[in-house]
């Protein structure tokens, strides 16, 4: 249904703001039966309610994973309509828990489970992969119909077209349901999601700090578990930095793997930095599931911006029949990126999966040392905002809303953000190919021979890195971008996985550490923020230097492997998880 648009002398920003709550507020009160009332004063982590408001049923569906949910749905013993009411009410309950969603569709959910199940019925057989499935959808993944803005009031009343996003078509095909749309931030551009439409995201296993961005919708629904599987997209860590951040599994693709057309994003058109879109999941197999059902449709025939790699199952990683490895499992660890130190949970999640890796047969560690991360920043950051970040400025200005603090970050006090001439963009084009070829030799550098052809062979299989300098960062303090965007620079596959959660009795500040630089000093006086301050989330008071800050936040690390090696940096994830037992326990 269109909201309220935006129009220029005619309505405010703030009345844009309260339409579209309550537009949001209508579709959750439309769902049945009715998403329980929360306590009006809620505890820091609020991952437990949901079992305690829905019932044994629900919770029992809910928390099942997206390839076992799919199997049963096939079979036709859990009908998608059942399914589909259980993920709306847990997502209308997430909602009031973290405000995570910009609208849920219970009319064309349940229309659209209601005829999938008809089919499955009349012809026993499911009409694809995701046949049923409930699917969350990033709101800038256009949706036929309903409104897409970017997270900037101004866009607000702008329906999609007829056609969905691309990639929202390939999964209609499959057999999914469309059922909840999440939240994002202020130009897209934030490593949490706020805006002024909506506020804040929070993260549910502390609501002090952030669910991460600018999928940060996706990670709080999935972290308070619903959703299952869902859309988000990557152009410097917004699906990984989510994932992390909740504890989940998220995949970015190398660029043109998947298909972008239709998406609602200031700088579309632009190749310099090219955004992807890939899937969050509650498991590994989730993203290997959205994966292959995308790519069995050979989008690439439909979508010509595609490179025609269909999902190459059995060839990323060779296995033996007993379930080991063929060859040795090379590991490359990258302990810190050289310019910012990441905390002690982090160091020890590293240090707890390598000591793991160690005792398995086959499975070779070596240290990675990083390749000038500083100037891949420079780069990268240089190559967002060609045009001088005026468009993201012309969008917040026609309506006259406030800039949202860390919009101002990445913008207004980037000291990259220029707008450049046709030949300074071919310059710092020239620049990412560079560091490209600089950062592929000291990959094959890590070789231990050369084939016949003269190709290196026994170099490192993928990289094990963290992917961020802590958990997730308290509100509006996420600034250090580097442990992802260095894989976008690259067009590196790159997929984030559960590890620990933060103990505050082992995870201690290292008091007598000299920070390298500014932005090492900022990110290491996160770990304890100044007295005087307080952060308030829905109403709670929260001191930034309670030593509790991050306790029970998940840690999660990142595997990355060369471009378009998705296929085995999940089979490889699938192999290190079957021989550690990760995630592991505090």
């Amino acid at each position: 249904m269109p909201l309220l648009p935006f129009e220029r002398g005619k309505t405010s920003w703030e009345d844009v703001v309260k339409a579209a709550q309550a537009h949001r507020d209508e579709t959750i009160a439309a769902v049945e039966p009715p998403v329980p009332d929360v306590p009006a004063e809620l505890p820091l982590d609020v991952t437990p309610l949901p079992r305690q408001l829905l019932s044994a049923r629900e919770v029992e569906l809910t928390e099942t994973p997206p390839e076992e949910l799919a199997a049963l749905l096939a079979k036709g013993q859990l009908t998608s309509v059942e399914l589909t009411k259980a993920f709306l009410r847990r997502a209308g309950l997430a909602q009031k828990l973290t405000n995570c969603v910009t609208e849920l569709l219970p009319n064309l959910a349940i229309q659209r489970a209601t005829a999938l199940d008809a089919y499955l019925a009349q012809h026993g057989t499911p009409i694809g992969p995701l046949h049923g499935l409930p699917i969350s959808i990033k709101e800038h993944a256009s949706l036929a119909g309903h409104d897409v803005n970017a997270g900037f009031v101004s866009w607000v009343g702008r329906p999609a077209p007829s056609d969905s996003a691309g990639l929202l078509q390939l999964l209609d095909a499959a057999g999914a349901v469309f059922y909840a749309r999440t939240t994002q931030p202020q130009t897209l551009m934030h490593l949490e999601t706020s805006s002024n439409l909506y506020g804040a995201t929070v993260n549910p296993f502390r609501r002090s700090l952030t669910s991460g961005g600018s999928s940060g919708g996706e990670g709080a629904l999935l972290g308070l578990r619903a959703s299952c599987l869902g859309v988000g997209t990557d152009i410097g860590g917004s699906i990984r930095s989510p994932a992390a951040n909740q504890g989940l599994f998220g995949l970015k693709p190398s660029s043109y793997r998947l298909p972008m057309e239709g998406m609602a994003a200031t700088m579309m058109g632009q190749e310099q930095i090219v955004p992807v879109i890939g899937p969050l999941s509650t498991s590994l197999e989730g993203v290997r599931l959205f994966m292959r059902a995308c790519l069995r449709q050979r989008p690439w025939v439909r979508f010509p911006s595609l490179l025609p790699l269909p999902w190459r199952e059995g060839e990323g990683w060779e296995r033996t029949a007993e379930g080991g490895c063929v060859k040795k499992l090379k590991v490359g660890v990258l302990w810190d990126d050289g310019v910012v130190r990441v905390h002690p949970p982090v160091r020890r999640a590293l240090k707890e999966t390598v000591d793991a890796l160690k005792k398995v047969e086959g499975v070779e560690i070596v240290e990675w040392k990083p390749y000038k991360h500083d100037l891949a920043w420079e780069i990268i950051a240089s190559l967002y905002f060609c045009d001088g970040a005026s468009e993201e400025s012309e969008a917040i200005a026609e309506s006259g809303e406030p800039w949202r603090p860390l919009s101002e970050f990445i913008i207004k006090q980037n000291p990259f953000v220029k707008k450049l001439s046709v030949s300074e963009i071919w310059d710092w084009t020239q620049k990412r190919e560079e560091y490209r070829a600089a950062y592929a030799q000291r990959w094959n550098d890590t070789a231990t021979r050369a084939d016949e052809n003269g190709v290196p062979t026994g170099a490192v299989d993928v990289i094990l890195c963290p992917v961020g300098p802590g958990a997730a960062p308290l509100l509006e303090t996420a600034k250090y971008w580097g442990y992802t965007s260095q894989w976008n620079l690259l067009d590196y596959s790159a997929l984030v996985f559960p590890v620990t959660k933060v103990d505050p009795t082992v995870d201690v500040k290292e008091e007598t550490y000299n920070p390298r630089n500014e932005k090492d000093e900022y990110n290491y006086n996160l770990c304890e923020s100044t007295p005087a301050v307080v952060w308030c989330v829905a109403g709670m008071l929260t001191p930034l230097d309670d030593p509790e800050n991050f306790a029970g936040a998940p840690i999660s690390l990142q595997l990355v492997g060369r471009r378009y090696e998705e296929e085995k940096v999940v089979e490889i994830m699938e192999y290190i998880i079957s021989k550690t037992g990760l995630p592991f326990k505090t």
